[in-house]
């Protein structure tokens, strides 16, 4: 109740804490928990979340194969994450519950299509490769240039056009079976959302927020990431304020602490952080942990 209460405010950060909380109880009853996963999932899905949300999904349908809000939600992030072939057979699973689901039947056609197009949900513009921002060769524009980020691609073959005033920006995002053709979102009011990669070295796994809005906290994306423990931290370390952020200055070889508290617009704004492949990129670990001393050891680390 208390999550559906912050989440009707669009709290969804505090909706996630809850429903987690609600889950952590375990109170066996499987049809509740498959509720909570999947109001959890909501949450996540708004937060721009969408493995996440995905993730809750799947445990949710898992719970009650039957449970139609779960697979609506599994489906439309598939949708988001672009894996149109996952997004159709979820739609047709649902359909099979209940054939007249208008969600899912126009899901399903609209997931049709993309496939067979190939085209990415939204409207896009191209940057073109010969924009310069601040002497380096960049593929840019003003928004970025007016923020001082600095954005390193790899330079392409063909010759592409700049349009304005478009809701997105097409950039070559992280590319994994979770993440494909994540960009770069302009909001109305002229606010920029990342895609973010965060990096896990010591258990090498990673977590992709698709939507992280630039004056967003480390932290508060932090605590809905780890509101639950996630399976590889058998020894518990990875709670949200026993992390350390990092980025890597990898032209000198050298670690920038980022502060939990800053906003992802902080860090982008460093001297030092230069944006690859449209992705922002942070290295998470568990404060004072014997791999994270072996793993700085030998660099040069500017920290807080």
């Amino acid at each position: 109740n208390e999550g559906n209460e912050y989440f009707k405010e669009k709290d969804y950060g505090r909706a996630a804490a809850a429903y987690s909380e609600g889950l952590r109880r375990r109170c066996g009853d499987a049809e509740l928990d498959a509720v909570l996963l999947t109001n959890r999932a909501a949450a996540h899905f708004h937060l721009g979340n969408y493995r996440s949300a995905l993730n809750d999904a799947i445990q949710a349908k898992k719970l009650k194969p039957t449970h139609l809000k779960a697979i609506i939600r599994g489906a439309l992030c598939h949708m988001e994450l672009r894996n149109f072939v996952e997004a159709i057979a979820w739609c047709e699973e649902g359909l099979q519950i209940d054939s007249k689901e208008k969600k899912l039947v126009e899901m399903r056609a609209k997931a049709d299509k993309l496939k067979l197009e190939g085209t990415f949900l939204g409207t896009q513009t191209d940057f073109s490769s010969r924009r310069k921002c601040q002497g380096r060769a960049v593929m840019g524009s003003d928004l970025l240039c007016e923020r001082n980020i600095k954005l390193v691609l790899e330079p392409s073959d063909e010759e592409e056009e700049v349009s304005d005033g478009l809701a997105e920006i097409s950039l070559d995002g992280f590319h994994s079976d979770s993440a494909t053709g994540a960009k770069v979102h302009l909001d109305a009011d002229g606010s920029l959302s990342w895609p973010v990669l965060f990096l896990y070295p010591e258990h090498e796994q990673t977590d992709f927020t698709v939507a992280f809005h630039e004056n967003s906290r480390f932290i508060d994306h932090l605590m809905v990431m780890f509101a639950e423990l996630p399976p590889w931290d058998l020894e518990k370390k990875y709670l949200p304020n026993n992390l350390e952020l990092y980025f890597e200055d990898e032209e000198r070889e050298e670690m920038y602490e980022v502060n939990p508290e800053h906003t992802l617009l902080q860090m982008l704004q460093h001297k030092r952080y230069f944006v690859k492949a449209g992705t922002p990129t942070v290295l998470v670990f568990a404060k004072r942990s014997p791999f994270s001393k072996k793993y700085f050891s030998g660099k040069k680390v500017h920290r807080l």
